[in-house]
């Protein structure tokens, strides 16, 4: 990150147009930039947190697994974002509960976790800041806990596909493992139901894809979600 281009910092964390002069010298030079590539563990369930990512660009993804090996994901983190888990972790100074890896090449900015409790303590911006992005992140895990509990699992792979989708794609490109990971099921089970789906006419599935036949129905089981 050029540290020299405070308004490219601002275009990315908007906290920084509310610190005053001497925050936001003290923001950079405490401050570091790293960048992690594809794959790369972030944090392990268990570590402590030494510092504080601010996603630069880059995607990661922050997950839970359970004793029978499934993976949940609990939240992405990209361009813009913070890590509420990790912020939680250093703040309360206990270990990280879940895992998050780099799913492509991130660039963060890093602040150490001494500094994160010096500023929270003392600033009402910081603390604006951390309870902001602990209450979105809240809200999503709730729903999270919502569809697990309630939702039937070929309405939340319906609807999941339509939002991966975006704006009426016919493709998408994501195997049945990432699906397990992303609703906290089995690839076996994921599969079964996109099977059938296949069968009805819905989609069509090939290795690594999965192209829309008919959207429509796919709307219509996305809506019975609950």
């Amino acid at each position: 990150m050029n540290k020299e281009n405070p308004k490219f910092i601002a275009s990315i964390f908007p906290i920084w147009e509310k610190l005053s002069p001497e925050a936001k010298i003290d923001l950079l030079n405490r401050g570091k930039s790293i960048n992690l590539s594809a794959g790369e563990f972030i944090c392990m369930e268990g570590d402590i947190c030494h510092h504080l990512p601010l996603v630069i660009s880059g995607s990661a993804r922050v997950y839970k697994i359970g004793a029978n090996g499934r993976e949940i994901t609990l939240y992405h983190l990209e361009r813009g974002d913070s890590c509420i888990m990790t912020a939680s972790c250093i703040i309360s100074q206990k270990a990280f509960p879940a895992f998050a890896i780099a799913e492509t090449e991130v660039e963060a900015f890093i602040i150490p976790a001494n500094s994160l409790r010096t500023w929270v303590r003392y600033s009402p911006i910081w603390q604006e800041y951390i309870f902001g992005i602990l209450a979105q992140r809240l809200a999503n895990v709730i729903e999270i806990v919502e569809e697990v509990a309630f939702g039937q699992l070929d309405c939340r792979i319906a609807a999941y596909l339509i939002n991966k989708s975006g704006s009426k794609l016919k493709t998408v490109r994501i195997t049945h493992e990432a699906i397990s990971q992303e609703l906290g099921s089995s690839r076996e089970v994921i599969s079964r139901i996109l099977k059938t789906w296949e069968k009805q006419g819905f989609l069509s599935l090939s290795r690594g894809k999965i192209e829309f036949e008919n959207w429509s129905e796919l709307e219509k089981i996305a809506q019975l979600k609950f």
